[in-house]
């Protein structure tokens, strides 16, 4: 994994630094505190994968434009915004191994800095004056909104469906990689088979991602995750390895694990003990096939390109993402 993480980073290194200056430069806050909150999500360790895949992307489709590394900020800006969001309806403690925003400055100022970096978002999509661009970046907003309230009202329902938990992780994730993909293939005015190949790149990658994201909440190196360990079980969130096992497992392991689980101060043992019992029933091992189905899926979109560096590149991230630690 670290090697093909560092691939990887080596045959994008010149790219992440060009994105990390568009992100800075395009951020263009009139006060000071919005810098200062925007700054504490935005500059603290992301992945800068969203944005990297729309200008991977868009060179896959041929586009020979200057705005690339810009309109790429969008999707970090919505990603942001829906963590300063998320954080504050979950009320997480921490985020990238830093307190969440909301309790370093208040619930207010988060939330509204949350929406105005979705504004940037929509403000950079509509300088290219393409009302289809515009439109998937203003659908992203919407699904990613929806799935965040699925999920609230389903918050700490133990008959959490594997379909709604699909739901909730297509919206929520799944859309933001699909449009960044897509919209490539839009600004380089690409074929509609290679915006649809990218958009379907994106969707299965953006499952394959989110599951493992999922996955990662059953570690207990809270300093590799960067937030706490079991944080989503603490938030009342259901994903996929519970979900599979609470369906398998026997009417005393069930019980056992229905206890730990709306159990909020569960100790590090009662963790260690569901975490065998994901094992035991296989929802670690299902979602780990799954999300490989997933990730096998998001490379096959790509067999409509041609060969070459930016596809390898794309064909690696889709493996990465399977085995990433963090």
């Amino acid at each position: 994994m670290s090697d093909l993480k560092h691939k990887i980073l080596a045959m994008v290194k010149d790219d992440l630094a060009e994105i990390e200056v568009a992100l800075e430069q395009n951020l263009r806050p009139q006060l000071d505190l919005v810098s200062k909150i925007a700054g504490h999500i935005l500059f603290s360790g992301g992945k800068r994968l969203r944005p990297l895949l729309m200008v991977l992307s868009a060179r896959l489709c041929g586009y020979g434009g200057n705005y690339d590394k810009t309109f790429s900020t969008i999707f970090e800006y919505l990603h942001a915004a829906s963590l300063l969001h998320d954080d504050l309806v979950d009320e997480a403690a921490m985020r990238r191994g830093k307190p969440a925003a909301h309790l370093v400055w208040d619930n207010p100022s988060a939330v509204l800095v949350g929406d105005f970096l979705m504004a940037r978002a929509l403000s950079i999509a509509a300088a290219v004056r393409q009302p289809d661009v515009i439109q998937v970046v203003a659908e992203i907003t919407e699904n990613m909104s929806q799935g965040e309230i699925h999920q609230l009202m389903r918050k700490g329902h133990l008959d959490l469906t594997e379909a709604e938990y699909m739901d909730i992780i297509r919206r929520k994730t799944a859309v933001l990689f699909q449009g960044a993909c897509r919209v490539s293939a839009l600004i380089a005015e690409a074929s509609k088979e290679k915006e649809a190949a990218l958009a379907k790149y994106g969707f299965n990658l953006g499952i394959a991602f989110q599951m493992i994201d999922d996955l990662l909440d059953y570690t207990l190196d809270t300093h590799v995750l960067g937030k706490v360990v079991g944080a989503d079980l603490k938030e009342g969130k259901l994903t996929l390895p519970v979900i599979y096992a609470l369906r398998a497992a026997d009417a005393k392991d069930r019980r056992l694990m229905e206890k730990i689980i709306t159990d909020k101060d569960f100790s590090v043992h009662d963790f260690k003990t569901l975490i065998g019992l994901l094992h035991k029933y296989g929802g670690i091992t299902y979602t780990q096939n799954l999300a490989a189905d997933y990730g096998q899926n998001a490379k096959g979109a790509l067999a409509v390109f041609e060969g070459s560096t930016t596809k390898e590149i794309l064909m690696m991230l889709a493996d990465y993402t399977l085995v990433r630690e963090a």
